[in-house]
């Protein structure tokens, strides 16, 4: 018998084990929970240092929520500097790090935006969580077929909402699209959150010029703030610079 490995993650304990207790009765589910974003990192990467990994997991939708409406979909790796991971971005940074987990949000009602930001962070399902068992059990055998669940009363609302994003990306595309290939640069290195001082010394400007190019990508890109610029380049799809390669480099001379 292939076995199903699920990780439960919700803040709410009561439910979380009841959930835990009632899928673990099934002969072919193993059954783990954690309590927090973090936690439930932290049991992902464990598992696959050691070969076990995740089939499902089960992401409260209102994990670590400090925002009415939710935050938009960030990829995460250790959570903010609070150590808080909210539900949609716990399930975008899963699916970057470990894209073979499917991710399933359990939610208290329905609500299309936020159904629509799971599915763009990579979630294959929105359940309600006072669903029946075996409709959750339906679901957790369907996504790892590759299908997608949501409530039939959600589809159109999602649709809306998945249609108005596209409209979105293709705007913030054509505005990232008028900058230079400098301005480009100095546009990931603020997605990747470097201060003025450490992208002149990345790039071997002077923090005068990084500042001109700064003020420039918010004036071409029509916003007026460093957040509103990197929520920006995030829909059109524009990554952060990668650091790690710097960190490594930095070593090498050290060494």
């Amino acid at each position: 018998m292939v076995r199903i490995r699920v990780l439960v993650v919700d803040d709410h304990r009561i439910f979380a084990e009841s959930l835990a207790a009632a899928l673990a009765a099934e002969p072919d589910v193993d059954v783990f929970a954690a309590g927090s974003g973090p936690a439930a990192l932290r049991c992902l990467e464990r598992a696959a240092a050691e070969g076990r990994r995740y089939d499902v997991l089960l992401v409260d939708a209102d994990l670590g929520r400090v925002l009415p409406g939710g935050r938009a979909a960030i990829p995460v790796q250790l959570g903010d500097s609070e150590g808080h991971v909210d539900g949609i971005s716990l399930v975008a940074g899963v699916r970057t790090a470990q894209p073979g987990v499917r991710c399933v949000v359990l939610a208290e009602k329905d609500e299309p935006r936020r159904a629509a930001l799971a599915l763009q962070a990579g979630a294959c399902g929105w359940v309600a969580k006072d669903c029946s068992l075996s409709r959750l059990l339906t679901v957790i055998r369907g996504v790892l077929r590759d299908e997608t669940h949501l409530p039939a009363a959600l589809l159109t609302g999602v649709l809306k909402e998945l249609t108005a994003a596209r409209k979105h990306r293709s705007e913030s595309e054509r505005l990232v699209e008028s900058l230079t290939p400098r301005e480009r640069e100095v546009l990931r290195c603020m997605v990747a959150g470097l201060g003025r001082k450490a992208v002149a010394e990345r790039l071997f400007l002077s923090p005068h010029t990084v500042r001109t190019h700064m003020q420039n990508v918010l004036g071409k890109l029509g916003v007026h703030s460093t957040l509103a610029a990197v929520a920006l380049a995030r829909r059109a799809g524009v990554g952060p610079v990668d650091l790690a390669g710097d960190v490594v480099e930095r070593g090498g001379q050290l060494a």
